[in-house]
């Protein structure tokens, strides 16, 4: 599969099946995230990959309502950065840009590889972090809920996200994203 054909099928599914994890998938795995460009090299992104039990159940409890689909998952990458771990050119903080195109290698080699690589926003912090056992200066960025897509609809989600299941939600064209030489947009 080349890079076009990863990103045009790329999608953030929520029917999973379970699948095996092993410590090589998650070296190819990182292997991608590390590959992404970071500002001066910095490589802010951490990755903590969860799949033994019984930290994987533990981590699952920190999900928000709404996310228990996610309890299907074969493993949940948390993804971490810390400010002072990248550039700081006056206001301009790098960290979150330079750990988010780390995440979207990630995401498009488990594409790549046949899998899902779903990132969320919905969970507790402070639960992740127990589980996790992180330091408190890293910032936990967000979850990445990985497995199988299972075409059989998770009977779990809500209406809209049965329907995103069996169709990509539309895109924003163009205009409503992108200009041209100067700003555009009317906000």
């Amino acid at each position: 599969m080349n890079v076009a054909e990863a990103i045009e099928k790329r999608r953030s599914f929520r029917s999973l099946l379970k699948v095996e994890i092993t410590q090589e998938l998650i070296k190819d795995l990182a292997g991608a995230a590390s590959l992404a460009p970071s500002c001066f090299n910095k490589q802010p992104q951490r990755f903590v990959f969860v799949y033994d039990e019984p930290y994987l159940s533990n981590l699952k409890q920190s999900l928000s309502k709404g996310n228990e689909w996610a309890y299907n998952a074969s493993m949940i990458i948390t993804v971490l950065s810390k400010e002072t771990d990248d550039c700081i050119l006056g206001d301009r903080k790098y960290f979150l840009f330079d750990t988010g195109m780390s995440v979207a290698f990630l995401m498009l080699k488990a594409q790549e590889l046949g899998y899902v690589a779903h990132p969320i926003a919905g969970y507790d912090p402070l639960k992740v972090r127990n589980v996790i056992n992180s330091p408190q200066d890293l910032q936990i960025i967000a979850l990445i809920i990985f497995g199988k897509h299972n075409k059989e609809i998770n009977p779990l989600l809500s209406e809209k996200q049965k329907q995103d299941e069996l169709q990509r939600p539309p895109r924003k064209a163009f205009e409503e994203f992108a200009c041209l030489n100067t700003y555009c947009l009317k906000d």
